[in-house]
């Protein structure tokens, strides 16, 4: 069984256009990819390293990782955002190399990388579980692997969900449901179970006010997880 949800990926081919528009429905991921970037960078070197970018989306984090002299090889299932990261480049020129391939498909190639990004994924796929065991195989022996999601509670349902989407307006609405949301024991138990290290859980937060991201000791809404391969 194909682990995708082909209503997300409709859902995300409908926002296509909407991607690189700073000011738009993304622009929480516009501002907050690059406290990510600097995350990862702070935790292992993204110079010539061979990146994947797993839901690249419509590649605004695989242009910073490739800005930063990463390796980036960026996929996704979903036609819309692909296509729009794929014009987006003949403005950047930026050797990226973008994918319509699956985690499932890219572990039988064998091809294995030095970090793996998998941001704001998990949630949209029906067994994340999965996912993270193909990120493990997918993983070169000493690399680095970065998941970032959102907590399942009423805190994150308040913030995430009720707040974000259909308060503020500042994702599109039906962006997140609630119940694929993932809580950080959960995760990690994904973690354990692919036999790889657990590193450290940081919580993100986001004033839209402000427009203000940082890192935080909280994970109880958005959270960002660093393992690594033994």
């Amino acid at each position: 069984m194909e682990n995708f949800d082909q209503l997300e990926l409709e859902k995300f081919t409908k926002l296509a256009d909407q991607w690189w528009d700073p000011n738009g429905k993304f622009k929480p991921l516009h501002l907050i990819n690059p406290l990510r970037t600097s995350y990862i960078e702070k935790r292992t070197s993204i110079k010539d390293s061979e990146i994947l970018d797993i839901g690249c989306g419509g590649g605004i984090l695989s242009e910073l990782l490739c800005q930063k002299g990463g390796i980036v090889t960026a996929i996704d299932l979903a036609d819309g955002p692909l296509n729009v990261a794929k014009i987006r480049q003949q403005k950047s020129q930026l050797p990226i190399n973008y994918r319509k391939i699956s985690t499932t498909d890219l572990v039988k190639e064998g091809k294995q990388f030095d970090v793996i990004t998998c941001l704001e994924m998990l949630e949209h796929v029906p067994d994340p579980s999965i996912v993270v065991k193909e990120c493990a195989q997918l993983c070169k022996s000493g690399g680095h692997l970065f998941f970032s999601t959102i907590n399942r509670n009423l805190k994150s349902f308040i913030f995430a969900i009720l707040g974000a989407e259909y308060i503020l307006n500042i994702l599109p609405q039906g962006t997140h449901e609630f119940e694929k949301l993932i809580k950080p024991s959960e995760m990690k138990g994904f973690i354990d179970s692919a036999d790889l290290d657990f590193e450290e859980v940081n919580g993100m937060s986001y004033l839209p006010f402000l427009d203000i991201v940082r890192l935080t000791d909280d994970p109880s809404v958005n959270y960002i997880i660093h393992a690594t391969k033994k």
